[in-house]
């Protein structure tokens, strides 16, 4: 009987991660799982050839990769969330994407790696690393009452509460704030807090906090979204314009599971614009994953 106890909790915590959709009405469970679960490969069928040519030797979004042929980057706003997300440093080109227990993933599904230390536990997936982009992006500004995410069954987890000296406990379903006078707003503190929430929150409650936009209408610092089971989140970090035509491109950067470093995304259907892609209506198809017309949401 315990055995059999043992092996249905490790598979209710199979399913309970980022990239899967945990009801509300089950009783909170972090999405943590075991370091044995199998790596995951792009699916795609078309070999990542061609694309914009590189400037290898950046490292950043910005420096390394070229605007399209007769284009130009928006003007974003300094200070901006998205000219964070542009200036984001990368690792060395060729360098591969490492899993939280420090396996290798093949890249064919993306161009470069986002410099960004990740936690050695199965938690920064995909949900995950666009909350830690955004929460990190506020926590370099001070702005510790802008750092605020929900867990799966609508607790608001806010960094502000926890540096003041509190944590979180949860009861089954039920959470609630702790005063524990250890947490602080150092950069530790931080992290901590930011592994509680990649624990409890997922693509359903990220979801829930962004707000629709119609696609035509995308800003860099949008997020491609699906909650579901499975359900997966890819956050648009630049994005750029034909001087001529007026085309507009966008670029894309994701985590997966199991959890992984955060990466910039290949253009599997159109390798001469990779790793860029093209801004136009209905679903969008990316190595690991079709989106849905309607996916795209913005942080409010």
């Amino acid at each position: 009987m315990k055995k059999k106890s043992l092996i249905w909790c490790v598979m209710i915590s199979l399913i309970l991660t980022s990239c899967s959709k945990p009801q509300k009405t089950q009783e909170l469970t972090s999405k943590e799982t075991p370091e044995t679960i199998p790596m995951t490969e792009s699916s795609s069928a078309e070999e990542p050839n061609g694309g914009v040519q590189l400037n290898e030797s950046g490292m950043t979004i910005l420096a390394r990769f070229p605007a399209p042929k007769d284009s130009q980057r928006i003007v974003l706003e300094e200070g901006s969330f998205g000219e964070y997300l542009r200036n984001l440093p990368l690792k060395a080109f060729g360098e591969q994407v490492t899993y939280f227990n420090g396996g290798k993933k093949p890249d064919r599904a993306y161009v470069s790696v986002i410099e960004q230390d990740i936690t050695q536990r199965n938690l920064q997936q995909c949900a995950d690393a666009i909350m830690r982009l955004k929460g990190e992006y506020h926590y370099a500004r001070d702005e510790y009452d802008k750092i605020a995410f929900h867990f799966v069954n609508g607790f608001l987890c806010d960094f502000k509460t926890w540096s003041e000296g509190n944590t979180v406990t949860i009861e089954g379903n039920k959470t609630s704030w702790t005063r524990k006078a250890s947490n602080d707003s150092s950069y530790e503190s931080f992290r901590k807090y930011m592994d509680l929430v990649h624990a409890y929150a997922s693509t359903l409650s990220l979801e829930d906090e962004l707000q629709a936009v119609n696609t035509i209408e995308m800003k860099v610092g949008d997020v491609f979204v699906k909650g579901g089971s499975p359900g997966h989140a890819i956050i648009v970090v630049d994005m750029a314009e034909n001087i001529v035509s007026g085309k507009k491109y966008f670029m894309l950067a994701q985590s997966y599971m199991p959890a992984q470093e955060t990466q910039i995304l290949r253009n599997l259907n159109d390798p001469s614009l990779s790793p860029w892609y093209e801004l136009k209506e209905g679903s969008l198809s990316t190595p690991e994953w079709q989106f849905e017309e309607g996916s795209l949401k913005r942080f409010p």
